[in-house]
């Protein structure tokens, strides 16, 4: 493609349309005749630029991008046809004028006509030219092209001389208005084959023809592009250069340390942030190569990552969120390929099976990333689970290799402390585990007295990972704690005590019937602890199912009641060791012992931060008024008695 080519139409676009060209009859005017006419599409400038503008170009700043497209493809093609030629693209700004140079192949008058004012017509179809040069080698594909800098400029100008023999000099002139005129120039307007085009800003948008901003965007464009390109900003300095090749990540380091070193500068130049580690992305059969930054800091697996994409060196995209798994949120990456396809807008990637194959081999390359850090470098490793575990452990759901692999790292709450799987698995062959964080903090003092290991799973991924583990420790058995485990593990009362203490239990649990808990005496660490509120899964199904059948109809209530079965109740869990119990258990008034009951009932419920039913609440406000009634009555009694 030249420097005043087009990038390709998708295969199934309409004929190509000429700008300005009016729709001519086959027969004179007046004349009558029974068969069709033939006629071209028209279309209107100041439509088709406001259609690039607001719909299918993010911003402006990618005219900056179409100049730099065509020049290299100029090149590309002049290569092709004389591997010998001068290489040679200079950007300028001054002012609201942008120019930029090639000494690419360039166009005769009649390629002036057909492909620089005709939308979808392309040079790069492999015949123009005379050129056997594959589409694959060129930048742009989409058939715009040139118009597309109609979106800041007001008038394109371009000088080009073909590389063809006995060529001469073309101008191809055009405005926004949709007119352009294409000319001959004496042979000395332009000696050598090439094309300088020239754009003159529209009011409204001189901003983006700043020589700073022209200069800030070509780098970010094409600071990779396979030739050299320079900028001059016109105040008479040498022309500065644009490209920085080779990319950091192929460049030859005396130490791996100064690789690092060098790469974390680049990340910072990109992103903003220094990386904790890097990850090489070489996919040499994909013609992908770049690498992974990884995030020094925690990220939210739902985080929609932008990465960067280089196509054949020109940056495509720094918002591309389809180029790496859902699970890498914790990398950001930047790469070129020569194989991914771009979007129309050449602003994201075409999510085709091509760009899934790549997507699955770079999430690979990640992985074994992990691998080799936990194989070889435990330090980098764990510096990486410090922050990133969450990330890990998504991955780790979906692969039982790397579960294996990781498990000696992974760190979890557990009621011995914070903890990898490996070292709590070596002090408890059965491991119990929490649905809530609020279960867990509940449970963890209690159980780490007792002997009973328990994990919290209440934080994402963690109750999957628990039930994958005995996939690679078949030797470990993982339950979700219950009621019942929890007070086998508590030290029974002695059963004389439990006898003296008989009238009191049946008075507790008659008043917590209501509320479907059972009331159980043990001993228990720590002493502070009253009573303890423990409940499991199917004991909040069987009080749901039991919720429902009091508000259910007639028909409902038959059917609920028929599923009526023996699962397990709630628990409170009353510990003798404490001396409120004692003074409660002493308690000559019944009545009052039922109160106090209810009160403890509440604050152990509290305590684990459950949500409350309405009978719970209505149990609360009962016994916090009945003790404040029994409070002022006794007050009320002693001061009588005085």
């Amino acid at each position: 493609m030249t420097s005043a080519s087009t990038p390709d139409s998708t295969p199934d676009s309409a004929s190509a349309s000429a700008i300005g060209a009016s729709a001519s009859a086959g027969a004179s005017a007046g004349a009558r005749t029974d068969e069709p006419t033939a006629a071209s599409f028209q279309v209107d400038l100041r439509g088709l630029v406001d259609l690039l503008s607001h719909h299918l170009y993010s911003s402006p700043r990618v005219y900056v991008r179409e100049l730099l497209q065509n020049a290299v493809d100029a090149v590309t093609a002049r290569q092709a046809l004389d591997p010998d030629a001068e290489v040679r693209i200079r950007l300028a700004a001054s002012a609201d004028r942008v120019t930029i140079e090639d000494s690419g192949i360039g166009l005769t008058a009649a390629e002036a006509h057909s492909l620089l004012a005709t939308i979808g017509r392309s040079s790069k179809r492999g015949g123009e030219h005379g050129l056997e040069t594959t589409r694959r080698e060129f930048l742009g594909q989409f058939g715009i092209g040139l118009l597309a800098c109609f979106v800041v400029a007001r008038q394109i100008r371009v000088i080009t001389r073909s590389a063809r023999p006995q060529a001469a000099p073309v101008e191809w002139l055009a405005t926004d208005d949709g007119s352009y005129t294409v000319r001959e120039l004496p042979d000395d307007a332009r000696r050598e084959p090439g094309t300088t085009v020239v754009l003159q800003a529209r009011p409204g948008a001189e901003e983006w023809m700043v020589p700073a901003k022209v200069e800030q965007l070509a780098r970010d464009y094409g600071s990779l592009l396979p030739y050299d390109v320079t900028f001059d900003d016109g105040e008479g300095g040498a022309p500065r250069p644009v490209t920085d090749r080779p990319a950091v990540w192929d460049r030859a380091f005396p130490t791996p340390a100064a690789r690092r070193v060098a790469l974390a500068g680049h990340c910072a130049q990109l992103f903003g942030f220094t990386p904790l580690d890097t990850i090489d992305l070489d996919l040499p059969v994909a013609g992908v190569r770049g690498v992974a930054y990884v995030l020094p800091e925690p990220t939210s697996p739902a985080h929609r990552a932008g990465h960067r994409v280089h196509l054949k060196g020109m940056l495509l995209t720094d918002r591309a969120d389809n180029l790496l798994p859902d699970w890498a949120f914790f990398v950001r990456a930047v790469l070129d390929t020569d194989t991914l396809r771009p979007t129309a807008s050449r602003e994201n990637l075409y999510d085709d099976e091509t760009l899934s194959a790549v997507r699955e081999a770079l999430g690979a390359r990640i992985r074994a990333w992990l691998a080799e850090l936990a194989a070889s470098e435990p330090e980098r490793l764990a510096a990486f689970l410090n922050v990133h575990h969450l990330g890990v452990k998504s991955l780790a759901r979906h692969d039982a290799e790397l579960l294996g692999l990781m498990l000696p790292w992974l760190p979890f709450e557990t009621s011995d402390g914070s903890m990898n799987l490996q070292e709590f698995a070596a002090a408890h062959t059965e491991i119990h585990f929490t649905r809530t964080v609020e279960e867990f903090r509940q449970i963890a003092p209690i159980a780490a007295a007792h002997g009973l290991g328990v994990i919290n799973a209440g934080y994402t991924y963690d109750a999957d990972l628990l039930s994958l583990l005995p996939t690679v420790r078949p030797d470990l058995k993982v339950t979700e704690l219950d009621a019942g485990a929890v007070t086998e593990r508590l030290d029974p009362v002695p059963t004389s005590a439990e006898l003296a203490l008989a009238s009191f239990l049946s008075t507790a649990r008659t008043r917590l019937e209501p509320q479907g808990c059972d009331v159980v005496l043990r001993a228990f660490q720590p002493v502070s602890v009253p009573a303890l509120y423990l409940d499991d899964r199917q004991a909040r199904q069987e009080r749901d199912r039991t919720a429902a059948l009091d508000s259910a109809d007639s028909l409902w209530t038959g059917i609920l009641g028929a599923l009526r079965g023996s699962a397990p109740r709630a628990r409170l869990v009353l510990n003798h060791h404490n001396p409120l119990i004692r003074r409660i258990a002493a308690l000559s008034d019944e009545a009052l012992a039922g109160t106090a009951v209810e009160s403890l009932y509440g604050q152990a419920l509290l305590m684990s931060q459950r949500p409350l039913r309405p009978a719970d609440s209505t149990l609360l406000n009962r016994a916090f008024l009945g003790l404040l009634e029994w409070a002022t009555h006794s007050a009320d009694t002693r001061e009588g008695q005085q």
